[in-house]
């Protein structure tokens, strides 16, 4: 992995990456990105998610769930700005797909796969205010699809449950990716059409200029999904999660047994209901 120094300077930085344009973008091909955990000063979108409910009982101890795994038109903490279209080919190809916790492809960090869990991925054209920014336009999102099962990861499904899931993050190789820079200098002739070609889309354009680059995605292989507690892009929430409302059964188990005396008895502080 390349070793990106301090720089002095705008113009400093931007000349760094165009002198290592090739092996930066090899680099990138190369390596599988995940949205990584980062702390960032972008406004946070508003909780989002919302709860249905459903009597069907093969659904007792499963969640149906809609979330949001990437948007584009954003440009993200590896200054990676998602490009309509991106995820067109991948979609067709698709096999054995993932959503995973935290990127993370263990056995149980695994929340569902397309097997046995119904997980299936598409696009859907959304406008900004449908993620709680008021960004101006639409964006196309990568969408999740899935049962989630109590069985299969009890915590991941409690966290989704109680409407604690507000990120996701897409694990992807890159196919075809562009530098664009605002320069006017001769030597970033290609690098000034991609900015003039791809800038007028980036919504949160302050970023590209502050820095004064940005990486352009125009395609993408899409290698799993994530739950991540705060991601590169931050527009990625969950959208809808739908239970079953007679999933709650009392237990009476102990209903016949006698009720400790008062000196004892002690409210944990995990008995939430």
């Amino acid at each position: 992995m390349i070793d990106k120094p301090t720089f002095a300077s705008k113009e400093a930085e931007i000349e760094w990456v165009f002198k290592n344009k090739d092996l930066l973008l090899l680099e990138k091909r190369n390596a599988i990105k995940h949205g990584d955990i980062v702390t960032n000063s972008i406004k946070e979108a508003v909780k989002v998610t919302t709860k249905a409910e459903t009597t069907d009982e093969s659904m007792i101890g499963k969640l149906k769930a809609e979330l949001v795994i990437n948007t584009t038109n954003l440009i993200d903490s590896h200054m990676d700005c998602h490009i309509d279209g991106i995820w067109n080919k991948s979609l067709k190809e698709l096999g054995l797909l993932y959503l995973l916790q935290e990127h993370e492809m263990e056995f149980e960090y695994v929340i569902a796969d397309s097997v046995n869990d119904e997980l299936k991925a598409g696009v859907k054209s959304l406008d900004w205010a449908k993620l709680g920014y008021n960004y101006q336009g639409k964006t196309q999102a990568l969408i999740f699809t899935t049962t989630i099962s109590k069985e299969r990861n009890e915590f991941m499904y409690n966290q989704y449950k109680n409407g604690y899931v507000l990120n996701h993050s897409v694990g992807m190789r890159y196919v075809k990716l562009y530098l664009c820079v605002d320069s006017d200098s001769p030597e970033y002739t290609q690098e000034k059409e991609a900015w003039d070609k791809y800038y007028p889309i980036v919504v949160n354009k302050e970023v590209a200029d502050q820095k004064g680059y940005f990486w352009a995605v125009t395609e993408a292989k899409i290698v799993e999904g994530s739950a991540v507690v705060k991601g590169s892009n931050h527009a990625t929430p969950t959208l809808s999660i739908t239970e079953n409302k007679n999933e709650a059964v009392k237990d009476t188990s102990n209903d016949n047994k006698p009720e400790p005396s008062n000196d004892t008895q002690k409210l944990s502080i995990y008995n939430f209901n």
